[in-house]
């Protein structure tokens, strides 16, 4: 099993960090495609107060409980220090979603432990997945 089935089988809460509450937003897409798969979906936007009447939290050092995947929604040279705070949570995995690429932060998360996946789109991998029969 590689690392994009391994996260997607196994992760159940998944924080969603730069998650926005606009229609249309990709972050927004993707969590609620996932929320509707039957993950838990954890905002992180310092910017709201909630999403889907989730509390959202101003970081990930915030949430009060635990979180198998970090899903960022960022700039690249935004993604390091989000690495940074999942690896001190004691996150199980971080997935940048596409378009965002960080060598270094992808090899400070894999150092830590954490699986990583860089560039995809978790919601187009999960599909994939559910198509080819393998979740």
């Amino acid at each position: 099993m590689n690392e994009i089935e391994k996260i997607i089988k196994e992760a159940r809460s998944i924080a969603v960090v730069g998650l926005s509450n606009k229609l249309g937003r990709p972050s927004l897409t993707v969590a609620s495609y996932l929320r509707g798969q039957g993950y838990r979906i954890i905002p992180v936007n310092p910017t709201l107060n909630d999403v889907y009447g989730e509390k959202c939290y101003p970081d990930l050092g915030s949430i009060p409980e635990k979180v198998d995947v970090v899903d960022i929604f960022r700039k690249p040279e935004d993604a390091l220090p989000v690495v940074e705070e999942a690896i001190r949570i004691g996150a199980k995995a971080i997935w940048m979603q596409e378009g965002i690429v960080n060598e270094a932060a992808a090899r400070k998360a894999e150092e830590a432990g954490l699986l990583v996946v860089m560039d995809k789109c978790m919601l187009k991998e999960h599909a994939r997945l559910k198509r080819e029969g393998k979740i």
